[in-house]
């Protein structure tokens, strides 16, 4: 079994990359396989709303620019993702959000690739805008219908200079709960015997006639 985590963050070893690695610490104890996918130092197109995603269903972005369509099928065969991410301006980074609304579409319009796969999301913050951007986070696994493993509190993890969220007691402790929950649920789907239910096409409804 394997998490890929991606980190959002432009700092490769910043609070995310460490709140991430907590995360993982617990997840390889477990045995099972991490790796941390670091993608917010990149240059990332964002979505320019096509719908060739729809309309091709080659698992694939229209554009090229960037490596999203390789990062896809690294994440298409994992068991669990963890989406992490820096504040900017109490919500996700630029960077982030073009690279989750691409992913998500891409995923959601060819057989719904992320669908019942575990998912988790984790925020590093210095001081304020965790929550606003944590819920964010979970709307791309809401939508997706992944299997959302939870914390003692919100994944949010607190420190400014890089390492520094290593002195947060509490933010270490709902980062190693959600680390050790998160392989439960694993283990768990892994062993159940229990066929999913079908999945339905997706129902619009629009409100302006």
């Amino acid at each position: 079994m394997k998490v890929i985590a991606i980190n959002g963050s432009p700092n490769k070893e910043g609070n995310t990359f460490h709140a991430l690695s907590m995360v993982g610490d617990e997840l390889k104890a477990a045995g099972i396989d991490f790796e941390i996918l670091h993608i917010g130092h990149k240059l990332i197109h964002g979505c320019i709303a096509c719908g060739k995603c729809s309309v091709n269903k080659d698992e694939k972005c229209i554009i090229q620019t960037d490596d999203l369509n390789q990062w896809i099928q690294q994440i298409k065969v994992a068991d669990g993702i963890i989406i992490g991410s820096p504040v900017y301006y109490s919500g996700i980074p630029g960077t982030m959000k073009s690279f989750l609304d691409r992913l998500f579409f891409v995923a959601g319009s060819n057989g719904s690739l992320l669908r019942h796969k575990v998912g988790a999301a984790v925020v590093a913050v210095r001081r304020t805008g965790g929550s606003s951007t944590l819920d964010g986070l979970n709307h791309y696994l809401n939508y997706s219908e992944m299997i959302i493993a939870t914390s003692n509190y919100w994944n949010v993890i607190h420190g400014a200079a890089p390492g520094e969220v290593i002195r947060d007691g509490e933010g270490r402790q709902i980062m190693r709960v959600l680390g050790k929950n998160m392989a439960w649920l694993l283990r768990m789907k892994e062993t159940s015997t229990i066929e999913p239910s079908p999945r339905e096409k997706k129902e619009f409804t629009n409100f302006i006639r």
